[in-house]
């Protein structure tokens, strides 16, 4: 099992910015892609970046140019700095984790961080 811990999360007015923090334990071994999504309230959740182990990266839409994603395999940690923010960034950040096991994918998700933006 892969235990995934957000950290980070708070309040901020629009165009401030945040750090966001995952890390993983347990039995992290082949976790390949780490990730993080939101859900705002009353939407469905959304991606929001990705990373994968080698460091290929990929961004909805609507944060690109303003989240960065990035990782420490060192420190099982997947980061995630957002600026830029906007009131519709308001959402619970999810973080994400993808473990190959065998020949079986597993997807492991944290709790949770929120993120409120204020106009």
């Amino acid at each position: 099992q892969v235990r995934l811990v957000e950290s980070g999360g708070g309040e901020v007015q629009a165009g401030g910015s945040l750090r966001l923090s995952c890390k993983a334990s347990g039995f992290i071994a082949n976790i390949n892609t780490m990730g993080w999504y939101r859900q705002a309230p009353g939407k469905q959740r959304e991606l929001v970046a990705l990373i994968s182990s080698s460091g290929s990266t990929n961004y909805s839409d609507s944060v690109k140019g303003r989240f960065t994603i990035s990782r420490d395999g060192a420190k099982n940690t997947v980061y995630l700095q957002v600026g830029s923010l906007k009131p519709e960034d308001t959402a619970v950040y999810n973080c994400y984790a993808q473990q190959l096991r065998s020949t079986a994918l597993y997807d492991y998700w944290g709790q949770g961080t929120r993120v409120t933006v204020s106009s």
